[in-house]
């Protein structure tokens, strides 16, 4: 009788022991699309614009340039006949070398797009994690994961909070 006394306290012991540690709260756990904030919030598609509108400049630019060139070859395949053989190849190295630095100009201004975009994509995540950091602080969430840089590959839709995180940073720039 002792021992069975003794195992059903011991139990009972166990039992409550082990409901206090499984009655913990339940951890608050928030993913986001660093990438669909991009592509939704205001703040984004005024980058986009902004970096297209830029773009379209510079391509203009090289649009012309090359239309300039090309007119210069032009004019160059129908004097040809009378030039001499060393006007010819004089000729035909500026047309060459024009050709090659419209092409670097080109590489340089896409050079130039890409660190553009870069740093505003940088500015706008800084700004986006600062209001994940305040979002999570508030609603109390144990942590919040990027989609794609914490390695998330799949989480339920409850558990996204993309949506809130875009309403806030549109708040946030139109105060700017």
């Amino acid at each position: 009788m002792k021992k069975g006394f003794i195992a059903l306290a011991i139990l009972t012991l166990l039992t409550l022991m082990t409901g206090t540690a499984f009655s913990a709260d339940v951890a608050k756990i928030g993913v986001i699309s660093f990438e669909t904030v991009l592509k939704q919030s205001s703040a984004g598609k005024v980058m986009q614009s902004e970096l297209k509108a830029h773009w379209n400049k510079l391509k203009e630019k090289l649009e012309t340039e090359k239309k300039r060139i090309d007119e210069m070859a032009l004019a160059f395949e129908r004097e040809k006949l009378v030039l001499s053989p060393e006007k010819q190849r004089n000729r035909e190295r500026e047309i060459r070398d024009q050709y090659g630095d419209l092409k670097k100009t080109s590489a340089d201004y896409t050079e130039d797009m890409r660190i553009m975009e870069a740093k505003r994509v940088n500015q706008m995540q800084k700004e986006v994690f600062k209001i994940v950091n305040e979002l999570g602080k508030k609603e109390g969430y144990l942590m919040i994961l990027e989609r794609k840089i914490g390695g998330v590959i799949y989480a339920p839709d409850h558990v996204d909070i993309t949506e809130s995180v875009i309403n806030a940073y549109n708040k946030s720039f139109s105060k700017k």
